[in-house]
């Protein structure tokens, strides 16, 4: 185990997360990576969209093949689904059906290729409120077969710090070790949920060895980051997105604190990078232009993807009766 340190680690950058249109639509989210840190900074992670009830990201499902984000492809990464509020919904080729309770998590290393399908288990009139998440992978397991796992609320791990606030674990190391996160990452990374409450310091070491490590501010604010005297509440408020410099071995604590009528939400990303090289077409992530152009041929031949049910995951009742069958 690493030992505590007493260095901070420099912000290199402080930037606002942006509005994207993923959905071709007027629904919007808004992404910290990459459009606040470029792909090479945030290495190895892709993309943080993060979506609420204003968003419009979502709807009541009519029946229970409908889906308002509808069946898409993915090959080469992995993908967290993290719901902190409202309830969370999903379908794959794998034959994955279901419903979670929040906060939790429905996660997927797509590996050589998934079709998946999401939402729906809340209406306009519900609050929900969430990210996701896409992490690159090497090279040797961009084709590794596809791995799945859904996280409902009772599972996911807690724990206090500071004075009186909690983090939820969802990758890698908990402060202080005690916990580790339930989603599994190809590339090692540390990914922590932190939920400030009103006058409260919380500090912890990022683990060693990850050189990438970005905070997103996605609610609330912030009166100060790791003691630095150019943060102030108005560069630390909802949708700031930091980028800490985790070169430096003897530099590897952080330090966020909140005022006496202040709260926070905020994400730690800390990952290994690859430095490889990315080929990124919508929803697949690989190394080169070639293996981009196989997938897409897979996909007009209908062997995407690989590895599947040999039944129409598209249509729940066409499942064989001793599916799920202990």
């Amino acid at each position: 185990m690493a030992q505590t340190s007493s260095g901070l680690m420099a912000i290199q950058k402080i930037s606002l997360h942006g509005t994207t249109y993923p959905f071709g639509d007027n629904r919007s989210v808004q992404q910290a990576f990459p459009s606040a840190i470029p792909a090479k900074q945030s290495d190895p992670f892709l993309m943080c969209d993060y979506f609420g009830a204003d968003s419009e990201v979502d709807r009541k499902a009519r029946h229970e093949d409908d889906f308002p984000i509808g069946w898409h492809p993915h090959r080469g990464m992995d993908i967290a689904s993290y719901w902190r509020k409202g309830t969370g919904r999903h379908g794959d080729s794998l034959g994955n059906r279901g419903t979670f309770s929040t906060p939790g998590m429905q996660w997927i290393s797509a590996g050589s290729g998934v079709q998946h399908a999401e939402g729906g288990a809340n209406g306009k009139e519900d609050e929900y409120q969430g990210f996701q998440i896409w992490i690159n992978v090497p090279s040797q397991h961009k084709m590794d077969d596809p791995d799945y796992g859904t996280v409902p609320n009772e599972q996911m791990p807690v724990q206090s710090i500071g004075t009186h606030s909690q983090c939820r674990i969802l990758a890698g190391e908990a402060p202080g070790k005690s916990l580790m996160g339930p989603f599994r990452t190809k590339q090692p990374v540390q990914m922590i949920d932190f939920e400030l409450h009103e006058n409260d310091t919380v500090e912890f070491d990022v683990t060693d060895g990850l050189d990438t490590v970005i905070l997103y501010v996605y609610e609330g604010s912030l009166s100060s980051a790791n003691n630095n005297e150019s943060t102030t509440n108005r560069n630390l408020g909802d949708g700031a997105v930091l980028l800490l410099d985790a070169d430096d071995s003897e530099r590897r604590r952080i330090s966020l604190s909140t005022s006496s009528d202040q709260t926070a939400g905020v994400m730690l990303f800390a990952g290994k990078k690859l430095n490889e090289p990315i080929a990124w077409h919508g929803p697949f992530v690989m190394n080169t232009q070639e293996q981009i152009c196989e997938t897409i041929s897979e996909m007009r031949k209908g062997t995407f993807p690989p590895k599947r049910v040999d039944w129409d995951y598209r249509t729940w009742r066409s499942r064989p009766k001793c599916f799920g069958c202990a």
